[in-house]
């Protein structure tokens, strides 16, 4: 049995989808094989919130495992849609890695020390929003394109003579935001001028985590496969699966879905447990910086209904102080 992988073909998903293809198989003891998909994501182009969100990134891949074109598929999670897809289960979630955002700055530069005007680069309304609120004084660019080609629009940056180059935009900013665990996944953490603690920005939800998705029971199965190659590929997925990085996203996902917001939105939400309890403290940011909700709240219900309990609890929370009119959110 070889195990086909579904995959996005930037560097960042080619990355990431073989370091999981590699354990899957050390895991499974099976051969793998990686799929390319080309998804509407890759092809389109504008502000991320005006295609659909990131949710771009995964129908293709989704279509293609249920139309049998692989066996499972590999998404950075903070792209899933909090709402179910019919035919389709969150078969592994791995241990999750840095869910920092990071600040990648000409000469090394710090948030702080950022002159008055400076242009940022992002294409993430919630890290826009926040950095607003912490800069008002800073010139937010809205961006697109792979990782190389964002750091590439830095001057300076450890590794830009390779990366690369936009005709009419090469070295236009004086930083970008991205994502650590994207940076540290293709070996260009030397980038980075500064970590952004939570309190300064928190992350999108699912950040920092995987998402191993394969279709459910009563799917179509491969044809040929048998009972036996089946349950060897749910026992190697069933061993990636990391129970505390599962518990976090699945309350950092039920808030987002009770609140209504896109993958896109300005909301910020991060969830760990400590101990005996499960904590998630969330924000929500007006795109403009100048009003935001937040708080925290945390439970001892160590299940995936008790992290869904916590969601929910915190997004009514934030409801209540006006979430939803700040941000300009579906719910209410």
């Amino acid at each position: 049995m070889t195990v086909r992988i579904g995959t996005r073909a930037s560097k960042l998903a080619l990355t990431q989808t073989q370091q999981t293809a590699d354990q899957l198989a050390a895991v499974g003891g099976f051969p793998v094989e990686l799929v390319h998909i080309r998804t509407d994501g890759d092809v389109l182009t504008g502000p991320l919130s005006q295609m659909g969100g990131t949710g771009v990134f995964v129908a293709a891949l989704r279509d293609a495992l249920l139309r049998n074109e692989c066996d499972v598929a590999v998404h950075s999670l903070k792209d899933l849609p909090t709402g179910a897809a019919v035919g389709l289960s969150l078969a592994a979630t791995p241990k999750r890695v840095d869910v920092r955002d990071v600040l990648c700055a000409r000469d090394g530069l710090k948030l702080a020390d950022l002159p008055a005007g400076a242009k940022v680069g992002t294409g993430s309304p919630r890290r826009a929003a926040q950095l607003r609120a912490a800069r008002a004084d800073l010139e937010i660019v809205d961006i697109r394109g792979n990782v190389d080609t964002r750091l590439g629009r830095v001057p300076g940056l450890p590794g830009n003579a390779t990366n690369e180059v936009v005709p009419g935009k090469s070295c236009d900013l004086d930083a970008v935001v991205l994502a650590a665990a994207g940076l540290e996944r293709i070996s260009r953490l030397d980038a980075v001028s500064e970590y952004l603690e939570p309190d300064v920005m928190l992350p999108a939800a699912g950040q920092g985590s995987l998402a191993i998705e394969s279709r459910t029971a009563d799917a179509p199965r491969k044809p040929g496969s048998t009972e036996g190659s089946q349950e060897v590929l749910a026992q190697a997925l069933a061993a990636l699966d990391d129970p505390d990085t599962r518990l976090a996203v699945t309350a950092e996902r039920a808030l987002l879905a009770r609140l209504e917001a896109g993958c896109a939105a300005p909301v910020g939400a991060y969830a760990y447990r400590k101990g005996s309890m499960l904590h998630l403290e969330a924000v929500v940011c007006a795109v403009d910086g100048k009003a935001s909700v937040r708080d925290k709240r945390a439970t001892d219900g160590l299940t995936e209904v008790g992290a869904t309990l916590l969601g929910i609890e915190l997004a009514e929370v934030l409801l209540a102080g006006g979430a939803a009119d700040i941000a300009d959110l579906q719910a209410s």
